[in-house]
């Protein structure tokens, strides 16, 4: 993990609580570095947005095995440092049927420049469309408000039913 730049890394059930953990985790490290006050604030609102997102909108696998049906919520969570710049992956299985329309999302955002983000953000939030998950659907945008940059995103087919998503956000440490 050190070779690769690492930071943090967990595979497993996301929940409120370690949603919180990670998140005060990652902010006593960025402290502890001296990270730079608006880099640190960058990293931090992009990961809270990219957890969120997981805890939101992650579908459970569901899988059968003697003792009945299981609900797998796992997913995973890699923060790590390169260069200049910091990044975050998550990723989590999908419903087949939801992979068009995030992917089309993504590449929606992805065409957008910095104005073209607001403008859209704005949009949406006056039509004050909510999901089925009580969400506005803003995270991608948000997170590629905040770190400026495209986002890198994949999707893994596993089976008739899911796929894997990651997502994959990047946080300059050099200032434009």
């Amino acid at each position: 993990m050190q070779v690769n730049n690492v930071i943090f890394v967990y595979q497993g059930e996301v929940t409120a609580d370690l949603v919180s953990s990670v998140l005060q985790m990652m902010e006593n490290k960025l402290d502890g570095d001296g990270e730079d006050k608006k880099v640190k604030k960058k990293v931090f609102n992009v990961m809270v947005e990219c957890l969120q997102n997981v805890y939101h909108h992650l579908d459970a696998l569901e899988s059968s095995n003697v003792s009945g049906k299981i609900n797998d919520k796992r997913a995973l969570l890699m923060i790590g440092k390169e260069d200049t710049d910091y990044y975050v992956i998550t990723g989590n299985y999908i419903l087949n049927d939801r992979v068009n329309a995030v992917k089309e999302k993504l590449e929606r955002v992805n065409k957008c420049d910095k104005e073209e983000l607001k403008k859209l953000y704005q949009e949406i939030l006056s039509n004050e469309e909510m999901s089925d998950k009580g969400t506005a659907g803003l995270g991608m945008i948000d997170i590629a408000r905040k770190s400026g940059q495209k986002l890198g995103f994949d999707f893994h087919y596993v089976d008739e039913n899911y796929s894997f998503f990651s997502l994959e956000a990047k946080v300059s440490r050099v200032q434009p």
